[in-house]
């Protein structure tokens, strides 16, 4: 990624050698235009909140399309405002959005039932008898799931149902009329052959099979969007797609589109992690890490998810729903303090003091625990979460301690998971990426998350763009790339060339120090467990 002039930027946007990527998440819709080089030169975005209706956490049709052309409109300001130029053509397009949920239609594109997004967990029987059907781990919010909930329920409109995708699939089917999806927002609707790059057959056949399946007239293969590859083209957009995106009517049609993808695909490609033995970890009010793999798991684990990088290689994901905001929740009891004493306190400084202060701590801090979980927490078995923090009698309770407690208890449960890979499954990474808000603090999260994965973690030194960017380097890279050149060389050498991160190794003290506060975390969760019942 390089730097360009004004006038080289202007003259790409107006020969349409530019990318434009658009990302549903769960409350923005953000999208970035790049230039050649894949450097952001403009973006837009729209503020939404999914609704719950009648028990289902849903965004409703008008939702998507009134976000999607207000997302382009201000993307298209944007571009006016700082370039002086109207947006009417770009060199490529790829639309990206949260993985899993349910969007289901007829043969004549109506949708039948409200959109079901990855939050709702409320196919527990469905994902419980299709891992044990499969042996292999499907979680509640995957497309399958819920599918085969409804069936379970015996929901009317399974008898019309032609086509089931995912948001990023529903929105390039509006742009292109191609029923297609990208590898690895495929792989949250049902698990991936990743010998094939395509639908696991055998799985296919399985679920085709189960005598429930006889009611209806369609099989799996009928109503699954079909599987593509990063760097493979996936349609075009119609004059009716360039209505829809631009309302404004200057966005010519003709313009190339990428595979949709999911957003763990997006993020693992804004942070250069599509490598095996490579990964990455977002830690922010829910934490997730990435691992690309070298081979299947040896069993089944309900706590790792398998997924695809956009090339379709396999990918143990961990994912935890409680991360920073206990810890945030402290760090504001500190504010309000220093503001009763009259001291106007600053949060990054704050921050960057109380976080600090943690790396004065013992390696096991002192004897202290804290539960982080607001929420239900399913790698450990909770539906509901009540933040708490223990000390013993004997405890070395100072503020270094305190806040090193909350750090390690940030990632206390994603460690669980990745002990799973490293210790189980004997997983080695060479480099974790670490993004999100617990990075932000220069040095100290990538020093816990290092200590707590026993694994090299890197930092880059500019604030990645996100997934909106992530897509937008997809349809760059299918644009652009040289004859059989892969998607990981193509970020190495064009995207992150001369890229500049910081690395931490891990510290052998301090990682045993974990471990044991690792085994006091678990130990706690009976005390976490009372707190829930009671």
């Amino acid at each position: 990624m390089m730097n360009m002039s004004t006038e080289q930027v202007i003259l790409s946007i107006t020969e349409g050698r530019t990318a434009l990527g658009i990302e549903f998440g769960s409350t923005r819709i953000k999208a970035v235009l790049t230039d050649e080089t894949t450097a952001p030169i403009a973006q837009g975005s729209h503020q939404w909140e999914n609704r719950l209706v009648n028990n289902i956490w849903t965004y409703t049709m008008e939702d998507i399309m009134t976000g999607l052309q207000a997302c382009y409109r201000d993307l298209a300001r944007d571009v006016r405002e700082k370039y002086g130029r109207e947006l009417t053509t770009i060199g490529s397009i790829g639309i990206s959005a949260m993985m899993h949920g349910y969007m289901a239609f007829d043969k004549n594109g109506v949708l039948l039932a409200p959109f079901r997004t990855w939050r709702n967990t409320i196919t527990q029987e469905a994902s419980e008898k299709l891992t044990e059907l499969f042996q292999y781990n499907i979680p509640q919010r995957w497309s399958i799931a819920h599918l085969y909930q409804a069936i379970l329920n015996g929901e009317a409109h399974l008898t019309e149902l032609d086509y089931l995708t995912t948001l990023a699939g529903f929105i390039h089917w509006k742009l292109t009329g191609k029923k297609v999806l990208g590898v690895g927002d495929a792989s949250g609707m049902f698990p991936i052959d990743t010998a094939t790059g395509n639908y696991n057959q055998t799985m296919v056949d399985q679920f085709d099979g189960l005598d429930m399946m006889k009611e209806y007239s369609w099989k799996l293969r009928d109503i699954l969007p079909e599987v593509l590859t990063a760097g493979e083209e996936a349609g075009t957009l119609t004059e009716e797609g360039a209505a829809l995106l631009d309302a404004s009517g200057l966005l010519k049609p003709g313009i190339l589109l990428c595979p949709p993808e999911g957003d763990a695909g997006t993020g693992m490609t804004a942070t250069n992690s599509v490598k095996v033995r490579t990964g990455n970890v977002s830690a922010g009010t829910s934490v997730f890490a990435m691992v690309v793999l070298e081979k299947e798991l040896s069993r089944v684990y309900p706590e790792i998810d398998l997924v695809t990088t956009p090339s379709g290689n396999l990918v143990g994901m961990v994912h935890c729903n409680n991360c920073t905001s206990d810890l945030n929740a402290w760090v504001n009891i500190f504010k309000e303090y220093s503001e009763a004493m009259g001291m106007k306190a600053d949060m990054n400084q704050l921050f960057g003091t109380l976080y600090n202060k943690a790396l004065e701590g013992d390696a096991d801090c002192g004897g202290l625990m804290s539960c982080c979980y607001l929420s239900g927490e399913p790698i450990t078995g909770f539906e509901e979460g009540r933040p708490l923090f223990v000390r013993t009698p004997d405890s070395r309770f100072n503020l270094a301690n305190f806040m090193r407690t909350h750090l390690y208890s940030s990632l206390a449960t994603l460690k669980i998971g990745l002990d799973i890979l490293f210790k189980e499954e004997g997983v080695t990474l060479d480099n974790l990426m670490g993004h999100g808000g617990l990075f932000k603090t220069k040095g100290v999260g990538q020093k816990v998350m290092a200590d707590a994965a026993k694994v090299p973690v890197s930092v880059m030194e500019t604030a990645g763009e996100g997934g909106a960017w992530g897509i937008a380097v997809l349809a760059s890279y299918m644009r652009d790339k040289e004859e059989n050149e892969t998607l990981d060389h193509y970020l190495e050498t064009k995207v992150f060339a001369g890229e500049e991160s910081v690395r931490i190794e891990p510290d052998a003290i301090d990682a045993e120090g974990f471990d044991r506060f690792i085994e006091c975390f678990k130990a706690g969760l009976a005390v976490e467990r009372a707190a829930v019942i009671n």
